[in-house]
């Protein structure tokens, strides 16, 4: 079975829905960032603040390509990773994507709800946070683009999984 890769904005809900999917499939699921986290043995803040975003964006790399055709995975991606060092056609080439478009100020809501700092690029203390999101959305919206499925915030979790299984 193909794998299929939530890509979107931070806070968009990959985390969430993706396991919702892959219990419903009888899939597996992975979150990158928390592969990183644990290959890493340091948080993705930690990551950043020491060894810099082009050392993380290399480590994402890595860990995307251990993902192989056929895994039957459902895998919450970090919301960069399809951005950098052809992420995107690898993404294309192993599985289905599925991109989760939830407007900017739902993003915004849900990293102040979090009320903690695990997203280094977005600090909800920033005043500017939401014109920060704005220009980052903006940036990565034609990479994101690409997905094979475009969902918003409002597709129902079984529409989702009906597009989903007319690729599979």
């Amino acid at each position: 079975m193909k794998n299929i890769f939530l890509i979107g904005m931070p806070s968009s809900g990959k985390s969430t829905l993706g396991k919702r999917i892959a219990d419903v499939l009888h899939y597996r699921f992975i979150d990158t960032d928390k592969i990183i986290v644990r290959e890493e043995g340091r948080s993705i803040p930690e990551i950043f603040a020491q060894s810099g975003e082009e050392y993380f964006r290399e480590v994402e790399r890595r860990v995307l390509r251990t993902i192989r055709p056929g895994d039957s995975l459902v895998v919450s991606t970090g919301g960069g990773m399809p951005c950098f060092h052809e992420n995107m056609d690898y993404i294309k080439s192993t599985g289905v994507s599925i991109f989760l478009d939830v407007p900017v100020e739902v993003l915004v809501r849900r990293i102040l709800a979090h009320g903690h700092e695990d997203r280094p690029l977005n600090n909800p203390n920033d005043p500017e946070l939401l014109a920060v999101l704005q220009k980052r959305y903006e940036t990565r919206l034609p990479i994101y683009a690409q997905a094979t499925i475009t969902v918003s915030g409002e597709t129902t979790e079984d529409e989702i999984l009906r597009r989903v299984g007319a690729w599979l």
